[in-house]
């Protein structure tokens, strides 16, 4: 009896591209599913929560090439064509606020490091990257210069974000007030219009990105669409369905980051960085609250403005909502590229008090 033909293997190309394909048709399924749930930022939260369920559980899934980085070039643009004189001048009548803002988020995350090294079981250099509220990408990479575990950091700013949009969006709804900025069209801008303006929004990205500026592809399109905003040469306006496929792309890109075997790996980090999330969620609502009090802003822009979370999710959130998506930048734009620079004095100050609390070398 002949033994059958062994089958070839896949070529690493199609696996890649059936990855790619099965966290596509997740993400639409989880989109459709929360849109008709009525969930808050249905189309990112939903395929989000479908793709991270479906990685955790083993399968296969990868984000669509540059999805994450389209997407939020798609959102910097809306954001920026809305950039009036007058929006610009109210955000920066904020400046005081921001600055005092931004040294509170430093000061409340170095102290949940404090809190997540126990839970987690880390030593007091991964517990410090784990927590400073920036990018997660630059926070593992100076975890990894700095001896801590990087992986560990990976993990706890994953389930930081993930919760944040998670849960930000529901509070806001159940505790904010309905948002009152004006959404419709730019009055004559054709349909197609917004899309004459992207390759001009990915150039802008790609000019910020050896500069280190914080989330250049969201800032990058930002600034050229206030830019093109100033000159008007044509009325121009991102329709709704290209945001549903932003929030898609950038929800994917969120889900996919969890991995069972990195969960399996560090259980205790896992379980620590959800709690230390859930922490700074309920940081961010008190500081949102006495944001509103202290500026007249309505409580839900200011919960997303110090929210411990990335830019475009926070901006995305507040577009979605009709809140005030620029002050919302400010704070976050502010906040990154502040803790960015200062992340390394803050940490030996961190360490100094560590040394006196646990009498060891940090």
């Amino acid at each position: 009896m002949t033994a059958p033909a062994p089958q070839p293997a896949s070529s690493p190309r199609t696996t890649a591209a059936r990855a790619v394909l099965a966290a596509l048709a997740l993400g639409v399924a989880g989109g459709f599913a929360a849109w008709w749930l009525r969930v808050p930022l249905a189309w990112m939260i939903g395929p989000m929560v479908a793709t991270a369920a479906a990685s955790v559980a083993g399968a296969n899934l990868a984000q669509v090439p540059a999805g994450r980085q389209l997407g939020q070039a798609v959102v910097g643009l809306a954001i920026g064509l809305r950039m009036t004189p007058p929006v610009l001048a109210g955000t920066v009548s904020l400046a005081p606020a921001i600055a005092i803002a931004t040294i509170g988020v430093i000061v409340v995350t170095t102290l949940a490091a404090f809190i997540l090294r126990p839970l987690a079981r880390v030593d007091a250099r991964t517990a410090f990257f784990a927590t400073a509220a920036a990018g997660m990408a630059d926070m593992a990479q100076v975890a990894r210069r700095h001896g801590a575990d990087a992986d560990a950091v990976a993990t706890v700013h994953a389930i930081r974000v993930f919760v944040v949009v998670l849960v930000v969006p529901v509070l806001v709804i159940a505790f904010g007030s309905g948002g009152a900025v004006e959404d419709a069209p730019a009055t004559g801008a054709h349909p197609a219009a917004w899309a004459l303006l992207m390759p001009g929004a990915v150039l802008a990205a790609y000019a910020l990105v050896p500069l280190g500026f914080p989330n250049p592809w969201l800032v990058g399109p930002m600034f050229g669409a206030a830019g093109f905003a100033a000159l008007a040469p044509f009325p121009a306006a991102v329709p709704w369905s290209a945001l549903v496929i932003a929030q898609l792309a950038i929800g994917i890109a969120l889900g996919v980051r969890f991995r069972r075997d990195s969960l399996a790996r560090l259980p205790r980090v896992a379980c620590g960085g959800l709690v230390t999330a859930l922490l700074l969620v309920t940081a961010a609502a008190c500081g949102g609250a006495v944001l509103a009090a202290a500026t007249g802003l309505p409580f839900a822009t200011g919960f997303l403005a110090v929210a411990p979370a990335g830019i475009t999710e926070m901006v995305l959130t507040a577009k979605i909502m009709r809140l005030d998506a620029t002050a919302v930048t400010a704070f976050q734009i502010v906040r990154i590229a502040v803790i960015a620079a200062t992340i390394l004095p803050v940490f030996r100050l961190y360490r100094s008090v560590a040394r006196r609390l646990h009498g060891s070398q940090v």
